[in-house]
Formats: C-alpha cells, sequence, structure tokens
C-alpha cells in the first residue's frame, strides 16, 4: 500500500508529464523533468513544507524546469539535421480518445512543431493558459513576472502561431475511416488512390536526425508527396509491416520490421476530408520509448 505521499505523487506526475512533453516535445526529457520535479516535491513534503495546492507546486517547478532544459535543447536543434520532429506519443488506435478535443490538439505533432516558433517563456506562457486554464496571476508566479508581462507574452505568442496553427477532422470516425484508406493506399503502392486522398498543398515531413535516409527538407504538393510515398512503400515492402496506431492523438502508424521492432512512426493531419500533413519519423533515437528498435539501414541494404 502507497504511503500518503506516494499516492500525491502518482497523481501529479500525468499533470507534470503534460506540461514538460508539450514544452519539450521530446519523451526523454520530458520524463528527466517529471522525475526532478516529483522528487522536490517528494523533499519539500518529507521536509514538512505545508503546500497548499501541490498541484500548483509541481506546475511551477516542471515549467520552470522545462524552460531551463528547452534553452539548452534550442542549441541542439539548431544543429539537427535535417527536419526535427517531436518523440511521438503512441497509443492503440482502440483506445478512447481524449476526453477534451482542446487539449488533443495540442498534442499534435503539428501544433509541437508550431511551438517551436515561440521563446521559451512564451510557450510556457501560452500553453499554462490556452491548454491548462491558469489564470494571469497564477502564470505570473510560475515564471516569475508580472500578471502584464505575461498577458503580453500570450498576446505575442498567440501571434506567431495564430496563422499557422492547425486545423484537424472533427469527426473522429472520418478521420479514421481516411487514415484506413490512406495506408492501405500506401501498402499497396496505388498512385490513384493516394492522390484521391491527398489535399493539393499537402506537406509531407521526415525526420531521420542524420541517423538514417529521411528527407531533406519537407515535401509540398499532392503528386510529389503521392510518388514520394510510393516509393516508401515499394522501398520497404519485402521488409516491413504497418499497425494502426494513434500518434499524439491523431491517426497514424507503427512501422515494425519482420521482428515486430520499430522502425518509424507515420502521423497524419486531417481537415476538410482531406489529408493535409504526413509526418514520417524515422530517427532511432526518438524511437526507444516505444520499443526495441530495427535496423532500418540494414533493412535498405537489403532491399538494395
Amino acid at each position: 500500500m502507497s504511503t500518503p505521499a506516494e499516492a500525491v505523487l502518482d497523481e501529479l506526475r500525468p499533470l507534470a508529464f503534460a506540461i514538460a512533453y508539450r514544452m519539450l516535445g521530446s519523451v526523454a526529457e520530458a520524463e528527466d523533468v517529471v522525475q526532478e520535479s516529483l522528487l522536490r516535491v517528494h523533499r519539500a513534503l518529507e521536509g514538512g513544507e505545508r503546500i497548499e495546492s501541490p498541484r500548483a507546486y509541481v506546475a511551477t517547478i516542471a515549467t520552470r524546469l522545462a524552460i531551463d532544459e528547452l534553452r539548452s535543447a534550442r542549441t541542439r536543434r539548431e544543429t539537427y539535421v535535417g527536419e526535427w520532429l517531436p518523440e511521438p506519443l503512441v497509443a492503440d488506435a482502440a483506445d478512447e480518445p481524449a476526453r477534451h478535443a482542446e487539449m488533443a490538439d495540442s498534442l499534435s505533432l503539428a501544433f509541437l512543431v508550431l511551438l517551436e516558433r515561440l521563446s521559451p517563456e512564451q510557450r510556457a506562457v501560452l500553453l499554462l493558459r490556452d491548454v491548462f486554464d491558469y489564470g494571469y496571476d497564477e502564470i505570473a508566479a510560475i515564471v516569475g513576472k508580472s500578471a502584464a508581462n505575461v498577458r503580453q507574452l500570450a498576446v505575442r505568442a498567440r501571434r506567431h502561431v495564430g496563422e499557422g496553427r492547425p486545423r484537424f477532422e472533427t469527426s473522429q470516425q472520418q478521420r479514421e475511416e481516411l487514415a484506413t484508406r490512406f495506408f492501405a493506399a500506401a501498402r499497396d503502392g496505388d498512385l490513384g488512390a493516394l492522390e484521391t486522398l491527398l489535399a493539393d498543398d499537402v506537406v509531407l515531413h521526415g525526420d531521420g536526425g542524420g541517423r538514417v535516409p529521411a528527407l531533406a527538407r519537407s515535401l509540398h504538393g499532392r503528386n510529389r508527396v503521392a510518388r514520394t510515398l510510393r516509393a516508401w512503400a515499394r522501398q520497404g515492402a519485402k521488409g516491413t509491416a504497418l499497425r494502426r496506431v494513434t500518434v499524439n492523438e491523431q491517426p497514424g502508424a507503427l512501422v515494425h520490421d519482420g521482428e515486430g521492432r520499430v522502425l518509424g512512426v507515420i502521423a497524419l493531419d486531417i481537415a476538410d476530408g482531406r489529408i493535409q500533413g504526413v509526418r514520417s519519423i524515422v530517427n532511432p533515437d526518438k524511437l526507444r520509448h516505444l520499443g526495441p528498435v530495427g535496423d532500418m539501414l540494414a533493412l535498405l541494404r537489403g532491399e538494395r
């Protein structure tokens, strides 16, 4: 049986991770922030410190740690090879969808990439205000600024992300139907079927991190994207399998090798009855939290 302190920490863990992951876009870095945040809460409780609101306490610690981590992460991302995409959160496609659509949208890869435009403080303020519904006075205490400064940061952050904020299909049934048709067409290399599912201005993103072959830059346009997807399907047809999952609360798939090891993750952005974006993450460093990782390079050499 857990102690009262352990029960408090278990209750706080999801909130700490929700903040840290959205701040950092990295499962590993978010877990480090969570561990340190909960350790500090534990020390405070063990030391007899009176904590009126444990949730506010852990939110403050997690946000401040994430801001510090994001500052150092920015330097690494500036030298990142190719396009940077967040580490994916994967769940079975049959799992119950997120209860709140707004919270689900704030987990999407598209939204997390958009947040990269913001300074660490702007990112924290936007998330705490617009996603987690904290008041300006509460946010001011968390980030160590005045309420007036926090309001200014929120306005600037919304301006930076406003035009590019992703739209998603509101009907889960339509999302799943389109995703099922998309992955079937991709598996079969059916160019015509792919083109009927893609928006005119669809964008294909790839993240290999210099570890495995990926797109040097994003591809735009229905025909180019469809042909690239068909080429990818042909390249991996003999050595890979797809399993439908949700990726950051959006339709997606896990790519496995013949032994069930993870080779990549594919996530779809769906709106207006068409697929607006496809994101492929094959950097093995971003897949390790999902299980054993396969050797994409060996598979590609075998195909050649």
